[in-house]
């Protein structure tokens, strides 16, 4: 395993610094960002007001009359360069299960209402376009592949608690990916399941977007109303680092969740494990095997 090359800091105004591990996405990158901001918040910098972490990338807001710029930034660096060993940056995550109705009635209408501004306009649905671009030569294949890869939470953003989600364990010529719209549509339904390029999201809220659209989500993941019993602490089910497991569910499935999820009655699945990356890059795919055993 190789070391990561050296972080590239900048200030950003006053009150930011941003580390740039590297230009392109990587699981190795991702596991430096977690590491690093995980690390600074068990440290509890005073001044220190928000700790982001991103794909390839952490960005850190301060305060500069409680902590020097100059002080901080070479306190980063102290703590960057001892997480710079990707196959050394063990980590506390939880894997939860998300239940996906997949090429479901809802997404195919909004497939077709938004054809115009899609890459292709013809009348096939986005779970249709993905499917063929990716050369699966039937649904079920498609789900399958989608559906047995765990995904690991890379970041969140966009609009409130919007997670995205990089498959784990894959090569690169495995990987489903997508173009995205040509044209963003102006409304997406509240917990639709979009692919873009080699990432999942939901969206958490009616909101534009330009995700090609696959399925729904039966839960949700992000609660103002914070009624379920594993959201009662926080409006957001995803944490950077999280891995989500994706289960496909029929319409009866899908709707009888929905009826828990409204009546305040459902727990999601969700285990706690210690995740390591030296055991991840030592065999992927066994290791990943025994972490999701359950689900």
């Amino acid at each position: 395993m190789f070391t990561l090359p050296e972080t590239r800091f900048d200030f950003g105004g006053d009150e930011y610094i941003y580390a740039e591990i590297s230009r392109d996405m990587s699981e190795e990158s991702n596991f430096k960002a977690l590491a690093v901001t995980n690390e600074l918040r068990k440290r509890n910098i005073p001044g220190v007001h928000d700790i982001c972490p991103s794909n390839s990338s952490y960005i850190i807001r301060f305060d500069p009359e409680v902590i020097s710029p100059v002080d901080l930034l070479e306190y980063l660096k102290e703590i960057d360069i001892t997480k710079s060993n990707p196959s050394a940056l063990n980590m506390q995550v939880r894997i939860v299960e998300i239940p996906i109705w997949y090429d479901d009635p809802l997404t195919q209408e909004y497939s077709r209402r938004f054809s115009e501004r899609n890459i292709s306009h013809d009348a096939m649905s986005d779970f249709e376009l993905v499917r063929k671009l990716n050369g699966f030569s039937t649904k079920e294949e498609f789900i399958e592949a989608h559906s047995s890869s765990p995904y690991l939470i890379t970041m969140m953003g966009f609009i409130p608690g919007t997670a995205w989600e990089y498959p784990l364990g894959l090569e690169k010529k495995q990987i489903i990916q997508t173009p995205k719209y040509s044209s963003p549509r102006t409304d997406t339904p509240s917990r639709a399941v979009g692919l873009g390029g080699a990432f999942t999201v939901i969206y958490p809220l009616h909101a534009p977007g330009s995700y090609q659209l696959i399925g729904m989500c039966a839960v949700p993941i992000f609660d103002q109303s914070q009624k379920l019993y594993d959201l009662r602490d926080t409006f957001f089910l995803a944490r950077p680092g999280d891995i989500w497991k994706h289960r496909p569910v029929d319409e009866s499935e899908y709707n009888e969740i929905v009826r828990q999820v409204q009546e305040g009655e459902y727990r999601y699945r969700i285990k706690n494990v210690d995740f390591s990356t030296e055991e991840y890059f030592a065999n992927k795919k066994e290791y990943l095997t025994r972490l999701m055993e359950g689900f």
